[in-house]
């Protein structure tokens, strides 16, 4: 089994100097979205899973279009960690200076994640328990071990979503220990392409980390963080 993990083309988080909590794509950004499903043409999935933020639909939405005979859902846990909604609308400069500041922020305050927004805690329970159920739903379950039960049919599939939606996925598939900053730790780029794989081991499977934010179909001037 593998499993692709894509994150969003660039967003337009501000425009005319107003900050937006669920942005579409810069034109960079489309440009991105294009070039990411032609790499895809390339690659083998049996299905596909979007985020339901607006940033990640428009990305999957040329990828979608080259694999209309792949059954494809959207799904509201593979959402990024949620932002205050008062921050719609809220000059640019202003949730800039939030943003810098947070990262100075004690341990126990990263875990609480933005004031008026979802909670780290919230975000991980929220994106492993859906990962955990989507995946249960093919036969493939975690035991008390950290090991996964992954049937010799499961299926290929492609995510497409966030730097903290995915950073989560693949600490947790890797059986690694949650951090309140996962997206710092597992920092990707726009549109890239990281993948695990299910290996066979002790009797049952890990995942294999093969490849962590490729973006080879991107041209240096493309790349975005």
């Amino acid at each position: 089994m593998e499993l692709l993990l894509v994150r969003h083309a660039q967003p337009e988080w501000d425009r005319d100097e107003v900050s937006y909590v669920d942005p579409g794509l810069t034109r960079r950004g489309g440009e991105q979205a294009g070039l990411l499903a032609q790499r895809l043409l390339h690659e083998r999935f049996d299905r596909i899973l979007v985020s339901t933020a607006r940033r990640a639909q428009e990305t999957a939405a040329p990828v979608r279009a080259a694999h209309r005979d792949v059954p494809t859902d959207d799904r509201a846990w593979m959402h990024e960690i949620r932002m205050p909604d008062h921050w719609e609308g809220t000059p640019a400069d202003e949730v800039n200076r939030a943003l810098r500041e947070a990262q100075h922020r004690p341990r126990d305050l990263w875990w609480e994640g933005m004031p008026g927004g979802e909670s780290f805690r919230d975000f991980h329970a929220r994106v492993t328990i859906g990962l955990e159920a989507e995946l249960g739903e093919l036969g493939v379950v975690r035991d008390a071990d950290r090991l996964w039960r992954v049937p010799a049919d499961a299926p290929d599939l492609l995510l497409v979503a966030h730097a903290g939606t995915n950073s989560v996925v693949l600490g947790h598939l890797l059986g690694l220990d949650p951090e309140p900053w996962e997206w710092e730790r597992f920092a990707s780029d726009h549109t890239s392409v990281t993948r695990l794989r299910s290996t066979p081991i002790a009797g049952a499977h890990i995942f294999s980390l093969q490849g962590f934010s490729d973006v080879a179909h991107l041209p240096s001037s493309l790349v975005t963080a």
